[in-house]
């Protein structure tokens, strides 16, 4: 070994350890697994010893009944192998941002006896790696009052502010084992739904935090067509690893340590143990630093991606308990919620699956489950993503939330949902909404076209379009409005906009476009609609284009395209009662080459257009 180091056996190191003791254990994949083991052989000199650490992927036998009386564990984060010792209460569980762990060694809020940990072997000058785990390691060493570190020579050197000095610790025990690995979740259909819904939210050059398990890793593997991307995150993962790899993730963006990927903690298999082994791209830093929100909002274009257990009709999320059980931990979650909403041009974002126990409870819901704790509240949230959809909460008022988020819960729910939100008063009284296969957006028909240099986005109607829709009418002119209505009436009131907004996508068909380059909120520009004749394989069509959008080519698109969605449901043309001396509308029916028959009666000219 490069340097003089003196080594001693676990044994010694760990029988100066007396009772009472409060001892911190390392984290995650970086459990010294071979110390806690003979920690626990050594049981027998322990009576009532406080046992803290955050998730771990290893042994945790100090949870086990025959310990009871010897170990009592604290678990910032619960986790599979800690759960049921929480549940039973055998265990504790601390609930506490990541950012404020360390506090709680500094301040002495927690006073520890001992930090057992696991580093690599000394450098020439004696320093040594935390190796895959700075988050609350290295405050827990700094504020302990004996330190005992496994040497594994199997631990990457990783970068940062992730050094520890062999004079800092009491003992050294060399012990070469194996470390942790934490295999990446194979996304399932609805995963890969989830994931093609975040990906157009996720822009070139932003800075990315992402959470672990199935949804994120879906996410990540739809992100090979970015350019420019960074990271500062909590947990660094394989999938983002690759991302590194690919040359997807560059960090030259970043306005917060360019050219360099942040984490607190790694998990993973050992290709990415060797791919961040001595690697200057990669640095660990202690949560403190990682996860307080100023300085996760110095990242330009920040944006953080979580998952979450529920999310109530207001927008509160739960993502660490089912009801009065805790399933997880607060964690990093709402540090960069906050971090991400803080940032110039950030987003924070929460992804879920619509349901669980296999479609039989919906993951949206009136209100939490009693019990169930408030990870991130209703105004941090941004957006909220399911397979069904996206649901856009910022700004937005309760009655907005609440069609947001049953708009993108499953269909099967959103009925219930709606009669809950009713009897709350959340939603109009009168609130529609169509249910069964005639509700199902379809979103195969949304798309991006560009018009005279200018990109749009053409998508179908939505129920919660309702305020983008009154906009769009109340911005007309008094000639635009009579023109597409053939009435002087000058209010849509919330009834009659239902009307429009309520589509039943099996008999009728409305697309609007949506002007997406605009500062500020997004801007419905035009809506086109179809609606089929009873017992007929025909269509009435019409159109309405904010007047400052006219003769832009938006009129003529959003006709060609219904066309094509006429066509491709099987109807066979189109009709439109226009006024006479509407020959912008005419111009629009005879640009597109079908066969029309004209009528006039009165002031109105009947069009009927035959696909070809």
């Amino acid at each position: 070994m490069a340097y003089d180091a003196d080594y001693v056996e676990a044994k010694e190191a760990l029988k100066t350890l007396g009772r009472g003791a409060r001892i911190f254990i390392g984290s995650g994949a970086a459990e010294p697994q071979y110390l806690v083991k003979e920690l626990t052989n050594l049981a027998d000199q322990f009576y009532d010893t406080e046992i803290f650490h955050i998730q771990t992927l290893g042994v945790a036998p100090y949870t086990e009944d025959k310990f009871e009386d010897r170990f009592r564990h604290n678990a910032f984060f619960v986790d599979d192998n800690t759960r049921e010792a929480v549940a039973t209460g055998r265990a504790d569980y601390t609930p506490i941002f990541m950012r404020d762990i360390p506090k709680l060694f500094k301040n002495g809020r927690i006073p520890l006896d001992a930090s057992i940990i696991q580093v690599s072997p000394p450098d020439d000058h004696g320093w040594m790696s935390y190796g895959i785990a700075v988050d609350i390691i290295s405050a827990a060493v700094k504020n302990s009052k004996t330190v005992i570190a496994q040497v594994n020579p199997q631990m990457p050197r990783v970068h940062g502010d992730a050094f520890i000095h062999v004079d800092d610790v009491d003992y050294l025990v060399h012990h070469e084992e194996e470390l942790l690995e934490f295999d990446p979740i194979v996304p399932t259909e609805k995963a890969e739904k989830i994931a093609n819904n975040v990906s157009p939210l996720i822009e070139n050059g932003a800075t990315l935090q992402v959470g672990y398990g199935e949804v994120p890793n879906a996410i990540l593997s739809h992100l090979e067509e970015k350019e420019g991307l960074g990271i500062h995150t909590e947990m660094l993962s394989e999938d983002l690893a690759n991302l590194i790899q690919e040359g997807v993730v560059t960090n030259k963006n970043k306005t917060l340590h360019p050219g360099k990927s942040i984490a607190s903690f790694l998990m993973g298999t050992k290709k990415l143990y060797d791919f961040v082994d001595d690697n200057p791209e990669i640095e660990l830093h202690p949560t403190d630093y990682t996860n307080d929100p100023f300085t996760i909002a110095k990242n330009y274009k920040m944006t953080a991606i979580n998952t979450a257990l529920q999310v109530d009709l207001t927008g509160q999320v739960c993502a660490d308990s089912l009801g009065y059980s805790f399933y997880s931990g607060i964690g990093g979650h709402a540090d960069f919620m906050r971090g991400a909403g803080y940032a110039d041009d950030g987003k924070s974002i929460i992804a879920l699956s619509s349901t669980a126990q296999d479609g039989e409870v919906s993951r949206i819901v009136p209100s939490l489950d009693e019990g169930a704790g408030v990870v991130t509240t209703r105004g941090d949230v941004e957006y909220v993503v399911t397979e069904y959809g996206v649901a856009y909460l910022k700004g937005k008022n309760i009655r907005q939330r609440v069609m947001e988020l049953i708009n993108i819960a499953h269909p099967k729910f959103r009925d219930e949902l709606l009669t809950e939100a009713k009897e709350h008063n959340l939603v109009y009284e009168d609130q529609m909404l169509i249910v069964g296969e005639g509700g199902r957006y379809p979103d195969e028909y949304e798309d991006y076209r560009e018009l005279k240099g200018k990109e749009y986005l053409f998508r179908p109607m939505k129920a919660t379009d309702d305020e983008l829709l009154k906009d769009l009418f109340y911005s007309l002119s008094d000639e635009s409005r009579y023109k597409r209505f053939m009435s002087a009436r000058k209010d849509m009131p919330h009834e009659r906009r239902q009307e429009f907004v309520q589509i039943n996508y099996n008999k009728e068909m409305a697309l609007v476009v949506i002007d997406t380059e605009i500062e500020g909120p997004h801007r419905m520009v035009g809506v086109g609609d179809y609606r089929i004749k009873e017992g007929q394989n025909v269509a009435e069509v019409s159109l309405m284009i904010r007047d400052e959008y006219q003769n832009k080519g938006i009129g003529t698109a959003l006709l060609e395209y219904l066309t094509m969605i006429a066509q491709d449901r099987g109807l066979y043309g189109f009709t439109a009662e226009v006024l006479a001396d509407n020959r912008k509308m005419i111009h629009v029916f005879e640009k597109m080459g079908y066969d029309i028959d004209k009528r006039r009666e009165g002031g109105e000219i009947i069009l009927k257009m035959r696909f070809k």
